[in-house]
């Protein structure tokens, strides 16, 4: 890499980071205005109707909530760059520690998700971008449409139906057994990888077999967006003049299709795929929802039906400042994929 590409490139990546600020500035300015004009009071809520008076007012000195709109505002976001998130209304934990405890299991159903939509969106986009016209064409787009419009939890409902009830191949909901669940020794909380660590094959195999259902659900609907993308960007670059420059020298048509024409097609699908990933997140709510899977979604679930608004500001903060690190992340990679970014 010479001097001048390494100052564009180093260019590139701290404007992006620059940038990246504002952006999370207005996320947590918009996740606290929609906080504050739901209906009620989320404290009195939060703690039930038979709660006396005095209760409630200490606790709303507590969460600050008694303060003028914009010392809120100001105190919120200092919490939220320190990572000072407070503490549930409910169960008096600290969102933190919620994110610490529950944020592995959506991470863990997130990662899997993404794989499945990448393998299954790679193949059948690039199936279908190589067999243009064709049956194998129509049939991938045919269900790269209805599978990203059905509802994910839908999807698992039916998914349920069939794999679980019905045939009795996979377990239903869960993260684990509950003997599994009982016993594990964890480390990172991340069940895979504690089984792993523990050289238990067993527990191992189960947490496998209870991740296949979510995962697959969740990354089926993603994988619509990138069938589509991998088949179009593909037909494209089958027109490009390097392509026929590497026909004109005698090579097969697969080795033209997947050294050239299907490498230069995955650069813009890098960024879709990576913008993909931080929306999973939100589907992750759904079907964690669906199959009762211990995650960050499922508790947000949990809170929004307690009105716990402490607790349901902090979580959706961590996940618009996962959101915006994603994109970043995604933005340098493609700078080192393509070097045109850097001077874009």
């Amino acid at each position: 890499m010479t001097r001048a590409h390494e100052t564009s490139l180093r260019t590139y990546i701290l404007t992006r980071i620059a940038l990246a600020l504002p952006t999370v500035l207005i996320l947590l300015t918009m996740v606290f205005l929609l906080m504050r004009v739901a209906p009620g009071n989320p404290i009195q809520a939060a703690l039930g109707g038979h709660v006396p008076q005095a209760q409630i007012q200490k606790r709303e000195e507590r969460a600050g909530y008694d303060k003028p709109i914009l010392e809120q505002y100001v105190n919120y976001l200092g919490d939220a760059f320190t990572l000072n998130l407070g503490n549930s209304l409910t169960d008096h934990r600290p969102v933190t520690d919620i994110i610490k405890d529950n944020g592995a299991a959506t991470v863990e159903l997130t990662v899997a998700a993404f794989l499945v939509a990448v393998v299954v969106g790679v193949s059948i986009g690039l199936a279908a971008g190589r067999w243009r016209d064709t049956p194998v064409d129509i049939s991938g787009r045919m269900f790269g449409i209805v599978i990203y419009a059905v509802p994910p939890f839908f999807l698992g409902f039916l998914a349920q139906l069939v794999f679980a009830d019905s045939l009795g191949w996979l377990p239903v909901s869960g993260r684990a057994s509950p003997e599994i669940t009982a016993t594990l020794d964890t480390h990172t909380n991340f069940y895979l990888i504690d089984t792993l660590i523990n050289g238990d094959w067993n527990a191992f195999w189960d947490c496998f077999l209870h991740l296949i259902l979510p995962a697959v659900t969740l990354g089926l609907v993603i994988s619509g967006v990138i069938i589509r993308l991998v088949r179009v960007n593909l037909m494209q670059t089958m027109r490009g003049d390097y392509v026929e420059a590497a026909r004109a020298r005698g090579l097969g048509e697969r080795r033209v299709v997947l050294h050239h024409a299907f490498r230069n097609a995955l650069v813009p699908v890098i960024t879709v795929a990576g913008l993909q990933l931080a929306l999973l997140l939100g589907g992750a709510i759904l079907t964690e929802e669906t199959f009762n899977w211990p995650g960050i979604g499922y508790q947000l679930v949990r809170y929004l039906d307690e009105r716990d608004y402490i607790a349901v500001q902090g979580i959706i903060t961590v996940f618009a400042i996962a959101v915006v690190i994603v994109s970043v992340l995604i933005d340098l990679i493609n700078a080192f994929v393509d070097p045109r970014v850097r001077y874009s």
